[in-house]
């Protein structure tokens, strides 16, 4: 008598689907518990709710856990869909691609790949080597650390989906177009000789399926990898912006961060380059300033500046481009995020 594996094989199939259920679930369960766990363990402390130190730890006792979920369930999904997107395969999109088209694309990709500011020596030598132009190279550099999952997502989350859809447009707008003005002003001579001097490599990749199983484990890599690494950032964020949230007066912040004074928006500029954070990190940061009377535009030039014109971004660069090439690049994106604060904060 033949005994038939099928129904075997497909419960094993069925599995990782069953996981991802049960995962969503207890995802959503837990998420539906935080503000009232929050408030309730305020209330347990010998803390006066209506206080400045109460208003304090509500904020970090609720974004604490909000921020880090939020960030755990898209860097699992987006570590599942990043196994399409590998240094490989992302050079091998973008090299051959005429400007202007290329720009869009490299930005657009930004969006989707799990690449940041650390990862920029070894991801511009590799774009260099597969011939993909040099302004192409900086829209994808400016965008994959500005314009990431990980920002939109937790933007949607804390504001909304018209603050986190008028992110993702500013920012895919600055690194086009930022982009597509350094690769006009040709200058591949401003790149270090040995950069200029490595030999071309084939820019065709072929990469393998992988099952669902395996995707799974991709995304609890990636889970490990970044929340791993971004942890003290955010709690470092959440606490600034919970003294923020507790004790800083409405009117002093919005007499410097507001839409009346003029300098307000190149001061955001100017405070954030040398700040060293990401989206995860700044985020809590900006959710506070807003709630203080800080105005958008002023906050997302703010932001911004923080993320793509970071000065550790900018010395690890150094070692790829020379001083003439990384200025032309900070004054390139520094004016369009100036342009976008100023903008928004005429408009909005």
């Amino acid at each position: 008598m033949t005994i038939s594996l099928t129904p075997i094989r497909s419960w094993h199939a069925r599995q990782p689907i069953i996981f991802l259920v049960l995962a969503a679930c207890a995802w959503l369960a837990l998420y539906q518990t935080l503000a009232p766990a929050a408030e309730a363990l305020v209330a347990a402390m010998p803390v006066d709710r209506a206080s400045h130190l109460g208003g304090a730890l509500q904020f970090f006792f609720y974004d604490t856990p909000k921020v880090l979920m939020l960030l755990t369930a898209v860097v699992f999904v987006m570590g599942m869909v990043n196994s399409y997107f590998t240094p490989e395969r992302t050079r091998s999109l973008l090299a051959g691609k005429t400007e202007g088209v290329a720009n869009v694309m490299a930005a657009s990709l930004g969006i989707v790949t799990p690449f940041c500011s650390c990862s920029a020596v070894p991801l511009f030598i590799g774009f260099v080597q597969a011939g993909v132009p040099l302004g192409v190279t900086f829209s994808f550099l400016i965008s994959a650390p500005m314009v990431n999952e990980v920002a939109l997502t937790l933007l949607f989350g804390m504001f909304g989906w018209k603050v986190a859809l008028l992110y993702l447009g500013l920012g895919l707008t600055v690194a086009i177009v930022a982009g597509w003005i350094i690769g006009r002003l040709r200058m591949e001579a401003y790149l270090e000789d040995w950069v200029r001097e490595m030999p071309r490599m084939s820019a065709d990749f072929e990469g393998g399926g992988a099952t669902l199983v395996e995707r799974i484990q991709g995304g609890l890599a990636a889970v490990r990898e970044i929340v791993g690494k971004v942890w003290p950032y955010i709690l470092g964020g959440i606490a600034l912006g919970a003294l923020i949230h507790g004790y800083v007066p409405e009117d002093f912040m919005a007499s410097f961060m507001g839409k009346e004074a003029w300098w307000s928006v190149p001061l955001a500029v100017l405070i954030g380059v040398p700040m060293y954070t990401n989206a995860a990190g700044v985020i809590p940061i900006v959710q506070a300033l807003l709630a203080k009377g800080a105005a958008l535009g002023t906050v997302l030039a703010f932001m911004m500046s923080v993320i793509a014109l970071s000065l550790p971004e900018m010395i690890i660069l150094r070692k790829v481009l020379k001083v003439r090439l990384i200025a032309t690049f900070v004054a390139i994106v520094a004016t369009g995020i100036l342009l976008v604060g100023h903008v928004f904060n005429a408009v909005l």
